[in-house]
């Protein structure tokens, strides 16, 4: 899952599109690019970052969950990145690339001298092999898909050590961007796994971590389960900054696994810890206020959130509700909840004012993919009633609840997730709102593993989620816009699609996504957010602001609304003095 560019994406994109010559993107050898920031003054120390999951594995290519993606980012390293605050494509293992004038022949230089953390040399022979394993049918990595265009896949290439040529088997307006997700893994230690078909057990979280290498600022040092994971300076990592000091900064990076985020305000609070790695809650913000007035912490607004969570009902064929219940499946039922709940309402009383309405899943967070004249669907309870009666949804019984043509009550039940504060108030704001137009919602709570399973079996018949993504370009998050994405919530994993308007969204994205220029990807992205406003398969309501909490002694912070908001930059984290006395050693 993927979304959204700025404006320094699409010069570059739009450089790809007019030039009828090679495009060459140059950046100094020494250190991939520098935050906003300035540099940090301090070297040395150590970091404690509190996280509320931890890893099932340490091989991201067989583990998909968001634990492991923050872990391999810290300790591996990838071909490019993408700048989480500017959206630009930076260098890091490839020094320099140059494109073919069709956009498809992508020939990479990298860096000279580069070491994994155990000192063996870095290179093109890792970046073959991080390929093969990569589409090996043996591994069925979950991230193989992201790495097809037109459902086939890259191919890489060597010239030398120093050279690799990617070739993509049709255009794709984000280019290379997506390299920013594919860690490059050492063959000296995973080959022999490969080999023998053993690698997708590689790499366990009982694996003597010694074993594990990587390309990244830190190397893993030290596991403890359900405690804490420990993460050191890699000696060779290649970074500098710009006053040649090397990279990254700290000596030290602890997380600390905090399952609850009431412990991790009390930890910041504190002084146990001198960040959060996810976002601040709505409820959190006033109360460390005083203290970040105090000086004691800091508190960073990173800007819109681009995930909103939505609601969204069962569509899939399979669904058991749509027997008794078939107008669950209407668009006048999904139109009336979108009119009927008070978005105003439901900012302030969720987020506590942290927030602004959306009417669809691109915030304005999301630059220039953001489209401000979506169509939209205002608070009209009257308008909400009307849709519901011409679903034949009627009070028989004057007991405040609409009825079926067979009397039964219109009622469903709304999956949300036990636990998580924001997403079970907003469920209970939606259950008030939409009681006051005639529909009864029983809301339940569920822990992630049930609530997942519950989603895949399709046993349920509403939900009110979401999930993360980690780009701001549409064409990265095929898996929600496609009918047969595996994210497409409401009817996911479809062979052909389901409706003409979901036909349609098909062909618009994919359209979308094999154009390389950059005004003509936004005409047709628009059409597509466009069509799904008017179908409304999943409603949303409010997109929070992204409010991250560090201690004051924390230096050269970045925030993103990107997963991770903080820790995506690591190696240009420093610890320095704190006014309120908030260091761990």
């Amino acid at each position: 899952m993927k979304i959204r560019r700025l404006a320094q994406l699409a010069l570059v994109v739009a450089l790809v599109a007019l030039g009828l010559i090679w495009l060459r993107f140059r950046a100094s050898e020494s250190s991939p690019a520098a935050p906003a920031t300035a540099s940090p003054a301090v070297q040395g120390g150590s970091l404690v970052a509190t996280y509320r999951s931890e890893p099932r594995s340490f091989n991201r290519f067989v583990s998909p969950f968001s634990a492991e993606d923050l872990i391999t980012r810290l300790s591996q390293d990838t071909l490019v990145r993408q700048n989480r605050v500017t959206g630009v494509i930076e260098p890091r293992l490839a020094r320099e690339w140059t494109v073919s004038p069709d956009g498809l022949t992508w020939t990479m230089k990298l860096r000279d001298g580069v070491r994994f953390s155990d000192g063996e040399p870095f290179t093109a022979a890792d970046v073959l092999f991080t390929f093969q394993a990569l589409f090996d049918p043996a591994v069925k990595s979950d991230l193989a898909s992201s790495f097809q265009v037109d459902g086939k896949p890259l191919v890489a290439r060597a010239i030398d050590d120093r050279t690799v040529v990617i070739t993509l088997p049709a255009p794709y307006g984000p280019g290379i961007g997506m390299l920013d997700s594919l860690p490059i893994l050492p063959r000296h230690k995973l080959a022999a796994a490969l080999e023998a078909g053993t690698f997708p057990d590689a790499w366990a979280v009982t694996t003597p971590l010694k074993e594990i290498t990587g390309l990244g600022p830190f190397a893993l040092s030290e596991y403890v389960s359900g405690t804490r994971l420990v993460l050191t300076r890699n000696p060779y990592f290649y970074g500098r900054d710009d006053q040649d000091r090397p990279l990254p900064y700290l000596d030290r990076l602890e997380l600390d696994f905090v399952a609850d985020q009431n412990a991790e305000i009390l930890r910041l609070e504190a002084g146990q810890s001198d960040l959060m790695t996810d976002e601040v809650r709505a409820e959190d913000i006033a109360g460390l206020q005083p203290l970040a007035a105090s000086g004691k912490i800091r508190l960073l607004d990173a800007g819109v959130s681009i995930t909103p969570d939505g609601l969204w009902f069962n569509l899939r064929p399979d669904a058991a509700a749509r027997r008794t219940k078939p107008w669950l499946e209407r668009e006048e039922l999904r139109r009336a909840i979108s009119l009927a709940v008070d978005r105003t309402t439901f900012v302030d009383t969720v987020y506590l004012g942290a927030a602004e309405p959306v009417f669809g899943p691109v915030t304005r967070g999301h630059g220039v993919w953001y489209l401000p004249d979506l169509p939209r669907t205002d608070f009209n309870q009257q308008e909400a009633r009307a849709l519901l009666t011409g679903l034949g949804l009627t009070d028989r019984n004057d007991d405040g609840v609409l009825d079926d043509a067979s009397g039964q009550p219109a009622q469903f039940s709304l999956l949300t997730q036990k636990g998580n504060t924001v997403r079970e108030r907003a469920s209970a704001v939606i259950q008030e709102q939409l009681r006051k137009v005639g529909l009864a919602v029983d809301v339940v709570a569920l822990e992630d593993r049930t609530i997942f399973n519950r989603w895949a079996k399709g046993d349920y018949d509403a939900m009110y989620f979401g999930v993360r993504t980690d780009s701001f370009d549409p064409a990265r998050n095929s898996e929600f816009w496609l009918s047969s994405g595996g994210f497409h919530f409401w009817n996911a994993n479809q062979s052909t699609p389901a409706s003409d308007w979901e036909a349609s969204i098909d062909r618009t994205m994919r359209r979308q996504a094999s154009t390389i220029d950059p005004a003509e990807r936004q005409r047709l992205f628009a059409d597509v957010q466009r069509t799904l406003a008017t179908h409304l398969p999943i409603i949303y309501f409010a997109a929070p602001k992204v409010i991250a909490a560090t201690s004051a002694r924390l230096q050269g912070a970045t925030p993103s609304v990107l997963s991770p908001l903080i820790l995506w930059n690591a190696e240009r984290l420093s610890i320095g003095p704190s006014a309120g006395g908030h260091p761990r050693p």
